[in-house]
């Protein structure tokens, strides 16, 4: 029968059979309701604990690999996915938008609810998020008013904006039935609360409104201030606004040290229920709004010049805190939790924010490369949870709780209408990493009962009493409940810890130990079980007036080899994705290794994974297990990067250089919040259209320069500045880092050869590179701050500029205006055979630009997801002290930038859809140097960052051979 399988599952697919039927009509869509109470949201009238990750599809330019990311935050527990979307991704231009490839927002909308997954919309108009201008277009830094407020020429422009983005998200609401967007953000840490920004939170509202918009919107307010809470709070020294729910964001889990270690983190505050109220703490600035936490910590960026934070910040953002601060939150109340991020993604091209650099990674759940981190299965554990205990979706204060230690505390909340217990047992202070032993008294309906627990270093038990799940009653268990599925209920424990579970029956049932070693003490009606977490226990539980059950009962890690999907209890895969059930059950999920399968809940004794037979068989504790381990991912042998050749640059630095049509700087009026000295033309780029990336500038001047030239500009966070005179290297400039908030304009005060300092005439040639315009998180119009030139020491300058233009398959952020990206040189269909063959490493460089370009094939086996990086220098090093950068191109897209001398980011991911796995593809990078030994590009390298065998298919984003 078996080889006959493969025919017959075909001939089922081919015949229809299994399948749901088509109906001839689409029926309309069904209306649903958004509706709330002080405890939780309501979707229909049932009560959701949102549970939700942040993730920003423009940090991940391949759509088909967004459908890869929220397939693992629905599998690893997340209820729903918080977006960001970003104006200034969309708009080169007033009027001018894209929505199309990379910046399809209808399919990521579509892909989240064929997920699963709610969806938290987040459009801005501002929006931080460490993007440059904080989400707002470089068009937008030369108007006259002040943004976000009611400047006439500001609301025009943010209207225009959300015009767009609501027609986009209005259709995929979850009240029509066309989606699953079910909150929405008319703004985001707005601090200002004048009269001015009152008028424009009431014309956000209403602007949306008027869109159509019909879910319940929000603010997210910067730190627990009591702003823009929802006009009925009543609560004093809270700021109304045209909202429904008050949200707020919180970041309390500390930082890592520049040494890079974790540290001892914070204490988890209590911002709702059990915290001191009033209108700064927290959730209790609205109190008959649910506990919202729009943004609360899941990791932290990092910024240029650091010693590399994010591994750091991965373990100490990682499962203990998560236990830690996310339960503290949920016995406050906070029923809508966002953590950000989940998946951070990558800043790629010009997309950064002064900030911080092209690694948007955050230490998250799910990293830069699309790994599952250890932190993401905790984060299954949790949300798995909550789904099994839905209860927790409205809670009161229960009787106090006094444990048998001072050093711990215990959280006791109940739901008023089930009955249901909740337990969170923590350290007091909850940043305490002792290893302490003790009991507390339990009291429901079920008796008084005594419970041992131990909390061994940063950690915190989710314990529920008085549950009714898969047909029986828990009285009580010290284990943690997980999932339960088809008659068969997951718990699971700290590795080495004893556990206690307790069921009620009505008379004594029967009890078989299937594999583990678990005693059983029967004492009235109570059946109490004992053991300890090691590996995975099975015990089968028939009779006592109840149906039969199979308690699985594990320590973490084996828990969390478990996936709950579509009513199954999946156990062996590094990832179930989807679970599709009928005559057969079909499975797609990945293995990083040869892994085991079982399966309970399934229907058909037939299973399918990744569309390949498996054969199985019963077994004793109700499941089906796979004969064979499910096979593991295959070498991608990444090939080295050979055949480079290369170009210099920087022929713009040349006296003779034609820029004729270039435009002239000789603005004399600006709207820049950093102007020129009277007298001075405006000479910011902004002011000539060249808001994104590099932009050089000629002058033309006679005499003396003097014995020096002092030039003042703006480049964002570790910008730099190059400048010739008469063709003669002056030098270069390259502003702090190191720095959280580094300094974003200076001044180059460059040394004048004694040849040059003659009247001329002279031709000054200057680079700036705009490594982002500022955020305008302070109201203040920050962004409008000047990039490239601000002005100079000399007089009698006749200037002229030249930037980039917006690439049109890439979008305003890919390129900037080096002379090669102006002439195609980082695309794929670029004749380079005149070019010098080049040896990388190269020991020293010229100063200025050159350009090396290669090509390589991969072979990644089909059926395989392989995440490809490129690593350029030493990893180990955060700084490699060579005073060079690099912007990488792959196939025409700028996904990041080095910077040897401050690091401290090595490699680039390298995502597949931009990447061709199984083609050839083509790698340009423009090195800009300070010049000679030592400052020439170091070892490149294709770098295997996590392979999987499975996957989503993954087309290309666009046409390799396609230009701007």
């Amino acid at each position: 029968m078996r080889r006959f399988l493969p025919f017959l599952l075909a001939l089922l697919v081919t015949t229809g059979l299994g399948a749901a039927p088509a109906s001839a009509v689409a029926p309309a869509p069904a209306k649903h309701q958004v509706t709330f109470d002080k405890y939780s949201l309501m979707l229909d009238g049932r009560r959701q604990v949102v549970w939700s990750g942040e993730f920003h599809p423009f940090r991940l330019p391949s759509p088909d690999l967004w459908r890869d990311v929220l397939q693992k935050m629905k599998a690893t527990g997340y209820t729903a996915v918080s977006i960001y979307f970003d104006w200034n991704y969309h708009s080169p231009a007033p009027w001018v938008y894209d929505f199309t490839g990379v910046r399809d927002m209808d399919k990521v909308l579509d892909l989240a609810a064929e997920a699963g997954l709610y969806v938290i919309a987040r459009p801005g108009p501002y929006i931080n998020a460490e993007v440059t201008g904080g989400g707002f277009p470089a068009w937008l830094n030369t108007q006259a008013g002040r943004a976000r407020s009611d400047a006439p020429d500001y609301l025009a422009a943010a209207d225009e904006w959300l015009t767009q983005i609501d027609r986009i998200i209005g259709r995929h609401q979850y009240t029509d039935g066309r989606g699953s967007v079910i909150l929405y953000q008319i703004e985001n840490e707005l601090a200002a609360t004048g009269t001015a920004q009152r008028n424009y939170v009431a014309h956000l509202h209403d602007k949306v409104r008027a869109d159509g918009i019909a879910v319940p919107v929000f603010h997210n307010d910067k730190g627990r201030n009591g702003i823009w809470v929802p006009p009925d709070s009543g609560v004093p020294g809270t700021v109304p606004g045209q909202v429904d729910l008050y949200a707020f964001d919180g970041y309390p889990g500390g930082t890592c040290r520049t040494d890079a270690t974790p540290g001892n983190p914070n204490s988890a505050p209590d911002w709702g229920t059990y915290g001191p109220g009033g209108a700064k703490g927290g959730a209790s600035a609205s109190p008959n709004t649910p506990g919202f936490t729009a943004e609360f910590g899941g990791g932290w960026f990092d910024y240029w010049g650091s010693n590399g934070t994010y591994p750091c910040t991965a373990v100490r953002q990682g499962p203990g805190y998560e236990r830690v601060f996310y339960g503290t939150n949920l016995a406050n109340g906070l029923t809508i939790q966002n953590f950000y991020m989940t998946f951070g993604g990558t800043s790629w091209g010009r997309l950064p924010a002064p900030v911080v650099y092209s690694s948007y990674d955050y230490g998250a759940a799910i990293d830069e490369g699309r790994q599952l981190r250890p932190k993401a299965l905790t984060m299954k554990e949790l949300g798995s949870f909550l789904a099994t205990v839905p209860d927790l979706a409205k809670m009161d204060h229960g009787a106090p709780v006094t444990p048998s230690s001072a050093a711990v505390k215990v959280y006791h909340n109940v739901n008023p209408d089930t009955g249901v217990h909740f337990y969170l047992p923590v350290h007091s202070p909850s940043n305490a990493t002792t290893d302490d032993t003790f009991t507390f008294p339990l009291s429901t309906t079920d008796g008084d009962y005594t419970v041992p627990v131990r909390l061994n270093g940063q950690d915190a038990k989710y314990l529920v009493a008085d549950f009714d799940v898969a047909g029986q009653h828990l009285v009580y268990s010290t284990s943690e409940l997980m999932a339960q599925a088809a008659g068969t209920v997951l718990l699971h424990g700290r590795p080495g810890e004893d556990g206690e579970t307790v069921l009620r029956y009505a008379t004594r049932p029967r009890v078989d130990v299937l594999s583990g070693t678990v005693t059983t003490t029967w004492t009235g009606t109570d059946l109490r079980l004992n053991y300890r977490h090691d590996g995975l226990a099975r015990v089968r539980i028939s009779g006592g007036g109840r149906p039969a059950v199979t308690l699985l009962l594990a320590d973490d890690a084996t828990a969390d080899t478990f996936w709950a999907v579509s009513g199954l209890l999946v156990r062996g895969p590094d990832l179930v994705r989807t679970a599709h059930g009928g005559l057969w059950t079909a499975l797609t999920g990945d293995t990083k290794a040869p892994r085991d399968l079982e399966v309970w809940g399934a229907r058909s004794p037939v299973v399918v994974w990744n569309g390949t037979p498996v054969p199985v068989r019963p077994t004793a504790s109700g499941s089906l297990l796979a004969f064979r381990p499910l096979p593991g991912p295959a070498d991608p042998r990444l090939p080295e990067l050979t055949g480079w050749r290369a170009a210099p640059g920087s022929p713009e630095a040349a006296p003779g250089y034609d820029d004729s049509a270039w435009p002239a700087a000789d603005r004399t009026t600006t709207h820049s919040t950093t102007p020129p000295p009277a007298g001075q033309p405006v000479l910011t780029a902004d002011d000539y259209g060249f808001g994104t990336g590099d932009v050089w500038y000629r002058g033309r001047f006679t005499g003396s320069p003097g014995e020096q030239i002092s030039l003042r500009y703006g480049g964002g966070g570790a910008g730099m500045l190059q400048a010739w005179l008469d063709g003669q290297y002056l030098g270069e400039h390259v502003l702090p880092s190191a720095l959280a908030a580094p300094p974003t304009t200076g001044t180059a005060a460059l040394t004048v050869p004694e040849g040059l300092r003659g009247d001329g005439p002279h031709v000054l040639s200057v680079m700036v590179r705009n490594n982002g315009h500022n955020q305008d998180g302070g109201v203040n119009d920050a962004h409008k701050e000047g990039r490239g030139l601000i002005s100079s020491s000399l007089t009698g300058v006749v200037w002229k500029i030249q930037g980039g233009t917006a690439d049109p398959v890439r979008g305003p952020l890919n390129s900037g205006g080096l002379a090669g990206e102006r002439a195609g040189w980082h695309l794929p269909g670029f004749p380079d055979r005149a070019w010098a063959p080049a040896a990388v490493p190269a020991a020293a460089a010229d100063p200025g630009t050159t350009w090396y370009r290669t090509t390589f094939s991969l072979r990644i086996p089909r059926g395989q997801d392989t995440s490809v990086g490129l690593t350029i220098g030493d990893p180990a090093k955060p700084r490699s002290g060579g005073r060079y950068r690099v912007l990488v191109f792959l196939n025409g897209w700028n996904v990041g930038q080095y910077i040897g001398d401050v690091g401290p980011q090595h490699t680039f991911v390298l995502p597949d859809g931009i990447l061709d796995s199984h083609g050839r593809n083509t790698l340009a990078l423009a090195v800009t140097s300070d010049g000679g030994p030592g400052n020439g590009l170091e070892r490149v390298a294709l770098t295997d960052l996590g392979s999987a065998r499975g996957g989503v298919p993954v087309r290309p984003v666009a046409s390799p051979g396609r230009r701007p």
